[in-house]
């Protein structure tokens, strides 16, 4: 009653507000209508005017998801006797939805004497935003079994719910029950079921679905461009967004979100600036959740420099923008960068988080500084109340393996309150390889192979450690175990961005319609850089094979290649941006920095752990990589 009362009092004079006075004020002068010609605003007739504002109220409730009014019109509902009423229930059911009352909306539900279509609608939707996708899809089967009519509405609520959990049997099921039934067309339906299968990994399917749609929706578009991003189907992203471009469709900030994504996997930094364009002009340049994928983006193509306008270009940063940036400066070891951007953020009143712990911690590992590691590490539980994951204690790990402690990063990962990963496992591995104890690196190979028993790099890992130490006997029982378990090695390969296309380079590549004239400037290249001092570092080479064979193989890794066909495009004031899948080797990170003095090229070398500039016979590792 003082709930209502005080609803109708702290009403504005907004139009509606003042229809809700008028309508409250009709109900208080109609004494007629009272028991006992009662004066309290808590009665209501179950006049159509007295229903009608019933709804209007908690339409309200749900639109403003403040559920006090809402609950004091329920208790209304339920002493004029309304809650037999479906309408009036589906109402209800809707606004606990919208103010997050899962368990009250329920309660509704299940004492509906009738439900309609909406009601299935309703509870499904939310058990499936809730989380609780095994309870949307035991609903759908109940609902099912008695018999109710369902619309496509509900079919793409339950695909909702499938798409959460992965549940790729499920979808299946809902795919052939929506062909049975001709709902497959349907752009609700469609959309879902391709969300589904790009989530589950099932990505042909999901584009089946996409191309079979005669009619596909903003939301289709962008959830088929974000299917590929998620399945890092980078190129096939880009052209989707072209067709999506070529028919007029109007862009959102998810699908540009997708695009940026997809520049930054392919490390395409041309494609990158001209949606960058794009965003500006469109109005979303300055929307937080797109430019904290620019400032990813220009970081992942080399570019960081860029990505630190954009940042500064932003006068209200959240923490998002303020852990992109650090992650960024990380990325490309700018180490002290990185942490005064760290210390800048707390200054702007921003807590430091989870994410922008591990983004300076890396930033140490990179560069070895293991004492700021500590610091950084300390700090997080004793200032920030920030307890460290199992992502902190791997970068503790990686610092202490680069900087020698191996003993140490050992200790660490044994007294951990976490089991171990294969990322810590492996940093442990790579950092004996480097400072040559194969005993740890033994153990380290052992727990991987338990770990990640398809990766057929540790072994390979291991058996390099091994040959690195001469130890022959072990590197050929380690090759026969590889050889036995028919694991395959990944090759190298490298790409480079030249004129708006993306050309892969593979180690020994023989494909490339110019081919035969890289391999030509490539040993015209070599042959001036050893006028320089190159040597051939055949130690990185850890095959057993005579040294003329070595020395081939390692003048056709797929960097070099890359270099040398962008030494042959790009213009000679051009930084050369070379992408590998696969860490740099020590002959090529020479390599490079020789080139580097030699052009008067600034060469820039994304692999798997880090960017490397090289620029005047110096590398931003500082030989620490």
């Amino acid at each position: 009653m003082r709930t209502l009362r005080r609803y109708k009092e702290g009403l504005d004079n907004s139009s509606t507000a003042q229809i809700y006075r008028r309508k409250f004020s009709a109900i208080s002068n109609a004494k007629a209508d009272r028991p006992g010609g009662q004066e309290s605003l808590v009665w209501f007739s179950t006049s159509a005017t007295h229903t009608s504002l019933l709804h209007q109220i908690l339409q309200s409730s749900a639109r403003t998801g403040s559920p006090m009014e809402g609950k004091a019109c329920h208790a209304q509902i339920i002493r004029v006797g309304l809650q037999s009423d479906t309408l009036t229930s589906n109402m209800l059911i809707n606004m606990y939805s919208k103010c997050g009352l899962r368990n009250c909306a329920s309660k509704v539900f299940d004492e509906m004497p009738e439900r309609s279509l909406v009601s299935w609608n309703t509870m499904i939707g939310l058990l499936a935003r809730n989380g609780e996708e095994q309870e949307a899809l035991s609903l759908f089967i109940h609902m099912q079994r008695e018999g109710n009519q369902f619309s496509e509405f509900t079919v793409s609520s339950v695909l909702c719910a499938c798409a959460a959990k992965c549940a790729v049997s499920e979808c299946k099921q809902l795919h052939a029950f929506a062909v049975k039934v001709a709902m497959v067309l349907n752009v609700y339906v469609g959309t879902a079921l391709l969300d589904v299968y790009s989530k589950a990994g099932l990505i042909k399917d999901a584009s089946f679905v996409f191309e079979s749609m005669p009619e596909r929706s903003d939301v289709t578009w962008s959830s088929m461009v974000a299917g590929y991003v998620q399945n890092e189907l980078y190129e096939e992203a880009l052209v989707l967004f072209h067709r999506a471009q070529m028919i007029g469709l109007e862009h959102n900030q998810f699908t540009m979100s997708s695009v940026i994504c997809a520049c930054a996997g392919l490390a395409a930094l041309i494609e990158g600036k001209q949606v960058h364009a794009l965003l500006c002009k469109i109005g979303f340049g300055l929307n937080m959740f797109i430019v904290s994928s620019l400032i990813d983006m220009y970081s992942k193509c080399g570019s960081v420099g860029e990505a630190y306008t954009v940042f500064q270009g932003m006068e209200d940063r959240n923490t998002v923008l303020w852990n992109s940036m650090i992650s960024g400066f990380a990325r490309h070891a700018c180490s002290l960068e990185a942490m005064i951007l760290f210390e800048k953020m707390q200054q702007a009143g921003m807590l430091p988080s989870e994410v922008a712990y591990i983004s300076v911690l890396t930033a140490c590992s990179h560069m070895g500084l293991v004492e700021s590691g500590r610091k950084y590490f300390n700090l997080m539980i004793t200032e920030h109340n920030v307890s460290p994951n199992v992502v902190h204690y791997a970068c503790m790990v990686d610092i202490f393996g680069r900087s020698g402690l191996i003993l140490e990063a050992y200790n660490l990962i044994d007294k951990m309150p976490f089991d171990a990963t294969a990322s810590m496992w492996g940093s442990l591995l790579a950092a004996c390889r480097i400072h040559g104890n194969f005993r740890l690196a033994e153990v380290a190979a052992k727990h991987l192979s338990e770990i990640e028993p398809n990766n057929a790099g540790n072994l390979i890992l291991l058996s390099n450690i091994y040959a690195a130490n001469n130890k022959w006997e072990e590197v050929a029982r380690t090759r026969k175990l590889l050889k036995e378990s028919e694991l395959k090695k990944e090759r190298g390969k490298s790409w480079i961005e030249i004129k708006d296309k993306v050309h892969s380079f593979m180690v020994g590549e023989r494909t490339h319609p110019r081919i035969a004239e890289i391999y030509s400037k490539l040993d015209h290249l070599v042959e001036e850089l050893r006028m320089m001092g190159y040597k051939a570092e055949i130690e990185h080479d850890l095959h057993y094979i005579e040294e003329s064979r070595k020395h081939e193989l390692l003048k056709h890794h797929s960097e070099k290649l890359a270099l040398t066909f962008g030494l042959m495009c790009l213009p000679s004031n051009a930084p050369i941006r070379i992408m590998k899948n696969l860490r740099i080797c020590g002959d090529c990170h020479s390599f490079m920095k020789i080139a580097s003095s030699c052009m008067g090229r600034e060469i820039i070398v994304r692999d798997t752990k880090r960017f490397h500039h090289f620029k005047s016979g110096c590398c931003s590792c500082r030989e620490f990589w």
